[in-house]
């Protein structure tokens, strides 16, 4: 499924999130799907993007918070669907929208829980949000400066009946880094 697509699914999935396990679910298959946008990206994207790309690919590896959600069933993971990237700048820029609505949800069962483990694993799901969202912008930042030093390059300015294939355009390959629960 197209990186765009995908961020649509998981954003409607929180946003019909009604109780704490759902938001978590949800916030661990937001990070999921960062990681598999930055997974594609870093093998496959723009090079000036590779290496913010492929820390994004690496937020909240196997050991994380994020990674351990008991709520998320083992072939259940959304980012497992990935299959392109058509619009680089397009994909980055939902992406830190629906991590920015991650964000906010988490802040939210942060605040209205007296369980003090789940309020710390909000925390840290929320430190986790936080970096990739300044990835996911400095990517955005890097492209806005290509775009500026090479103008006319790039995604949805080429002909809209070809498929794009400028420094912006599809990004097909390996994922990269899409791991499930253990």
């Amino acid at each position: 499924m197209e990186a765009e697509r995908l961020i649509m699914v998981v954003r409607s999935a929180l946003a019909e999130s009604r109780d704490v396990p759902a938001v978590m679910a949800e916030a661990w298959q937001a990070q999921a799907l960062a990681r598999a946008v930055g997974g594609r990206l870093a093998g496959c994207g723009p090079v000036e993007l590779r290496a913010e790309a492929r820390g994004l690919s690496e937020t909240g590896a196997p050991g994380g918070v994020l990674l351990d959600h008991p709520m998320v069933p083992a072939g259940g993971v959304r980012a497992s669907q990935l299959t392109e990237v058509a619009h680089v700048p397009g994909a980055l820029a939902a992406l830190a929208l629906l991590l920015g609505e991650v964000g906010i949800a988490l802040v939210g069962v942060a605040c209205g829980t007296e369980e003090e483990g789940l309020y710390w694993q909000c925390i840290e799901a929320i430190d986790a949000v936080d970096e990739s969202v300044d990835r996911v912008q400095g990517m955005l930042r890097r492209l806005a400066e290509h775009a500026y030093e090479h103008p006319g390059e790039g995604g949805r300015e080429q002909e809209p009946d070809r498929e794009r294939d400028g420094p912006f355009g599809m990004v097909h390959g390996p994922v990269g880094f899409v791991a499930g629960p253990p």
